[in-house]
């Protein structure tokens, strides 16, 4: 590996490691705000799956020096039906289905890639 990119890659796991500090430190604000607020409600518990998700997604990263397509999908959904969510009964019934689209649109690009996925692997395997 040529030096440039060995000081890539340094760099770009101590920015993971900076990320996934840092979702940690949110994750505890976050906490620390449900218990203050002593309610909780779906958008805490979405935004903390996202931040599950989020550390997850770097959990990957640095066992297999890559990351799957499909994760930051599922971290685009799980967003846009918090802000849905967010948005609540005053939200413009276009915008809605604007945003229901977009998660089905999401939705489909996952399926595709995981059927394309397993398509890949039994041609491989014949």
């Amino acid at each position: 590996m040529t030096e440039r990119l060995k000081a890539f890659k340094l760099i770009e796991k101590s920015m993971l490691g900076i990320i996934a500090l840092l979702t940690i430190l949110a994750t505890a604000q976050e906490i620390k705000t449900i218990f203050d607020n002593r309610a909780i409600g779906l958008a805490d518990l979405l935004l903390l799956f996202i931040y599950t998700e989020v550390l997850g997604m770097i959990g990957v990263f640095f066992v297999s020096n890559r990351i799957p397509i499909t994760l930051p999908l599922f971290i685009a959904i799980t967003a846009i039906a918090r802000l849905i969510i967010l948005q609540g009964k005053s939200m413009d019934a276009s915008s809605l289905l604007y945003e229901a689209g977009a998660i089905l649109i999401l939705t489909l690009a996952i399926v595709a890639i995981r059927y394309r996925g397993k398509h890949i692997d039994e041609d491989k395997s014949q």
